[in-house]
């Protein structure tokens, strides 16, 4: 036959959109074309092919080559088509059964000696062709990851040969199986025991973890802000099966991140000279950012307001849609940005406004024009904002008398499987409808609630969010109506925001 159809997947974000590789044999002079829309690494996937076949001892055609590239409007990049065209080489001119490849998909690069190489979104690929009913055969490099898909046989392979003789059914590849989990071992140095003193702020960290709320905490530093954000990771519940897949799937697709294979939470803490793009993701050949790598776990941004506010800003859109678009004349990507916001300032300049010793040295210009760097639309989508005060004399040398993160754990996750059961995601999650559905206020409350906001000078996006909030705060109590407590701690923690003049 000189015609063969061979399935693979290209990488777009997240996405392993279908590319159909088809090969056709004409008579006429020697050569070898490629059409598809094929970057420079895909063009020269052509030289390669041709080794690996003739070091494999098989035999490459003397004939006129097509190999396209479906569709042909999909940007192709790296070497992942490099065994599919090989295959397809091999059925065209009759070397290998063209039936065989119907029921499979097949992804690597091929090493001029014939042996196969990783590449990367080996997991979206392998979930997308879970989706289409067909297995996948990869190298041996990506198996173990691919393999986190069980819902398909996933092949492991070493080089071209054996998946030759896999599909003359004279050897069968070996099926891959998933990388073990990796305990977080620096989650159990993190305990929440060490922090002393800080009950406030502590009593907001498990809210946040709860709820899954954005926390922005500030006071002097030497506090233990960035100690505290530290332990929220081991408060947090185990990563779902579909959340530690989706997770899995971001760091697959991002070159030099990583592996994320366990079923801790992601923690991102990018320091603040970071950049819009490095944040949240972009470049030439479009990346996923640190808001992406955080997704499903917690993006924490100390010192908060030495980043670049025009970096700050691009926050602003995913914090509220949960995703990223990056744009680009040829395709749009997107990656999922679910995050949780946890951030640390200090109060001014020097660090020690409201301090009780009166340390502060800044003029009050300088502190408007400090907290001014962050903007009142970005401090709006962060649910709490709590002061972490300088310790009093004698704790610092005190005992450890503090609550593990063990035992607070299970609180968080007794409070998070209340949300599911009765709505079916976290509070944070909840739309405008099904926030009035969950949150039936009595004339007494709605009455406390107005004036607050009134008085309080909040939007409706905070007024909305200190919903969400004491919804968490009920929950915590396993309270199933709000009460006049829980909309008042809520409407506690709204102490930055910006007051009409």
């Amino acid at each position: 036959m000189s015609l063969a159809i061979v399935y693979s997947r290209a990488k777009l974000g997240v996405q392993a959109p279908l590319v159909t590789v088809e090969v056709h044999l004409s008579n006429g002079l020697p050569a070898l074309n490629m059409v598809g829309l094929p970057e420079t690494a895909v063009k020269e996937s052509k030289d390669r092919v041709r080794s690996a076949i003739l070091n494999s001892h098989l035999e490459f055609p003397a004939r006129r080559i097509t190999v396209n590239l479906a569709p042909a409007d999909l940007p192709k990049e790296g070497g992942r088509f490099d065994l599919p065209i090989a295959l397809g080489i091999l059925a065209a001119s009759g070397q290998i059964p063209e039936d065989s490849l119907s029921d499979g998909e097949f992804m690597g690069e091929l090493a001029l000696s014939g042996d196969l190489r990783p590449v990367t979104a080996a997991l979206p690929a392998a979930l997308a062709a879970s989706d289409a009913g067909r297995s996948l055969t990869v190298s041996a490099d990506n198996a173990e990851e691919a393999a986190l898909c069980q819902s398909t046989p996933i092949y492991r392979a070493k080089n071209l040969l054996s998946v030759c003789a896999h599909l003359h059914q004279r050897e069968k590849l070996p099926l891959a199986e998933p990388a073990a989990d990796e305990p977080g071992a620096n989650i159990a140095l993190m305990d929440l025991s060490d922090v002393k003193g800080q009950v406030q702020a502590k009593r907001a960290l498990e809210i946040a973890a709860s709820g899954g709320h954005n926390l922005l905490m500030y006071g002097p530093p030497g506090t233990g802000k960035t100690m505290l954000a530290s332990r929220l990771p081991g408060l947090l519940p185990p990563l779902e099966n579909r959340e530690r897949l989706d997770v899995a799937a971001v760091y697959s697709v991002a070159p030099g991140a990583p592996a994320h294979h366990h079923s801790t939470r992601p923690f991102r803490s990018p320091h603040h000279t970071a950049s819009a793009i490095a944040l949240v993701g972009g470049g030439s050949h479009p990346k996923p950012g640190e808001i992406s790598l955080a997704h499903n776990g917690v993006l924490f941004l100390d010192e908060l307001p030495e980043f670049h506010r025009h970096v700050l800003e691009v926050l602003r859109e995913p914090l509220e849609s949960g995703e990223v678009r990056i744009s680009r004349a040829k395709a749009q990507a997107v990656y999922p940005a679910r995050f949780q916001l946890i951030a640390a300032m200090n109060p001014c300049p020097c660090g020690y406004h409201g301090a009780l010793d009166g340390g502060c040295t800044c003029t009050p210009d300088q502190i408007r024009r400090y907290r001014d760097k962050i903007s009142g639309p970005l401090l709006d989508r962060i649910d709490m904002h709590v002061p972490v005060r300088l310790l009093k004399r004698g704790e610092l040398q005190g005992k450890r008398e503090g609550e593990p993160s063990t035992a607070v754990r299970q609180r968080v996750i007794a409070a998070r499987q209340r949300q599911l059961d009765r709505q079916g995601k976290a509070n944070h999650l909840l739309s405008v409808p099904e926030l009035e559905r969950v949150c039936d206020l009595n004339q007494a409350n709605r009455t406390l609630l107005e004036d607050a906001i009134e008085t309080l000078g909040l939007s409706s996006r905070a007024y909305h969010r200190v919903l969400k909030v004491a919804r968490t705060l009920a929950d915590m109590a396993g309270c199933t109506a709000l009460e006049a407590a829980h909309l008042t701690e809520a409407l506690g923690y709204r102490t930055l925001d910006r007051r009409p003049k």
